[in-house]
């Protein structure tokens, strides 16, 4: 058993007190949870009551999208890695435990690159140099990977060549694209973008449905935890066919197409203009007739279906860390779904949430902590709440 625990279990993280990345870091992967289990009971208990956290299977390299940021150290020589928490100096990763083990060593290959093509790496403080970050979001189901170069100017000297360099040694790469981010910010990507190969996105599974995720597109990080967290909203919602919903901040689509096969219309709304565009093709590439999505802020969107009369059976919300506003909710309830199935990424803001909301009419039925982040605090839950019933 012993044997069998030290192949499974990689070795200890050697940056975890720089990076900040992982608060969880050297704590048993149970205890974690019960951590999680714990922080989820005090701030949503007196809601309802809520059902013990869903864990993973394997906890270790999950994330299915990379990002590393390059410099160089006190001796000149490129490193990668990530922020040091709450700075703008880079600590150096050789092996995080969290991110996808395919990405990681793609990204070593694109620092011994960008030495052996003399690319210099760009300085923030000077505003010199050019090769920024590396974004990297690879398909767990479809195998696809997409290699996003982050530069400060529109030109990567001898980019054929480079890019047939990287495909040499990584043949699994499918598409690259050049992403120019000029500006002194703390922004990853920039607007503008150039593919330097293939189509310039990469598809992916879940639930059943194909998804095209474009390099600014949200996408969950944790594609086996994703499809438990979906279906379990799915579930809640317990659609028949019948009903009309919404899919606020949809994203590429991910929720709403799932949830369409089991509903009589689908309507998403989306600010990220290229997440749209996604959702779109993602509904035509499934063949899904029964969906319309939207680009706009979500509050005001739902604020003019309100006042337009319109009404629905069932909303998904899957808000930011920042929850929903007030407008949004005092919309929805406006419109007076008959219920409303809330994904949050931030117990706290959840908390604050369904404080309006059931004031507002509303009883929590369900909760469900879902593990989405082993390692780090954050926490996925998955909430029901029905419209109470008039006296």
């Amino acid at each position: 058993m012993e044997e069998k625990k030290k192949q499974t279990e990689p070795e200890a993280c050697k940056v975890e007190k720089k990076c900040g990345g992982c608060q969880y870091q050297g704590v048993p992967y149970k205890e974690q949870l019960k951590k999680k289990q714990k922080m989820v009971n005090a701030l949503l208990s007196k809601y309802g009551k809520v059902e013990p956290i869903i864990g993973m299977e394997n906890p270790y390299y999950y994330r299915n999208k990379v990002h590393a940021v390059f410099d160089r150290d006190r001796k000149g020589n490129i490193v990668s890695g990530t922020y040091e928490a709450k700075t703008h100096r880079v600590v150096p990763v050789e092996n995080c435990l969290i991110e996808d083990k395919k990405s990681q060593e793609i990204i070593r290959t694109i620092r011994g690159l960008l030495k052996s093509f003399k690319i210099k790496t760009y300085d923030e403080d000077t505003g010199y140099g050019l090769f920024r970050h590396v974004l990297i979001r690879r398909g767990f189901k479809s195998g696809e990977i997409m290699v996003v170069l982050v530069l400060g100017s529109p030109i990567l000297p001898s980019s054929n060549n480079f890019v047939k360099a990287l495909r040499k040694e990584h043949p699994e790469i499918t598409t690259v694209v050049l992403n120019i981010n000029d500006r002194k910010t703390s922004m990853i990507l920039g607007e503008r973008e150039k593919v330097l190969y293939g189509k310039g996105f990469i598809r992916d599974e879940l639930c059943g449905c194909t998804f095209r995720i474009s390099p600014k597109s949200f996408y969950q990080v944790n594609p086996v935890q994703t499809e438990i967290l979906y279906q379990k909203a799915i579930e809640f919602a317990h659609l028949t066919g019948k009903e009309s919903v919404i899919d606020a901040y949809c994203g590429i689509g991910t929720i709403g197409l799932i949830a369409s096969g089991h509903a009589k219309e689908v309507v998403g709304v989306e600010l990220n203009k290229d997440a749209v565009k996604d959702a779109i093709l993602n509904a035509k590439e499934n063949q899904i007739r029964n969906v319309r999505f939207f680009q706009g802020d979500a509050g005001e969107f739902m604020e003019t279906m309100a006042a337009e009369g319109n009404s629905m059976d069932v909303l998904f919300m899957d808000p930011p860390r920042a929850g929903s506003d007030e407008k949004f909710m005092a919309s929805a309830v406006k419109m007076g779904p008959e219920k409303i199935v809330y994904i949050s990424c931030n117990p706290e803001t959840l908390a604050r949430d369904l404080k309006y909301l059931t004031k507002k009419g509303y009883q929590v039925k369900k909760i469900q902590p879902v593990e989405m982040f082993a390692f780090t605090e954050h926490v996925e839950t998955v909430c029901l709440l029905s419209k109470k019933c008039p006296v």
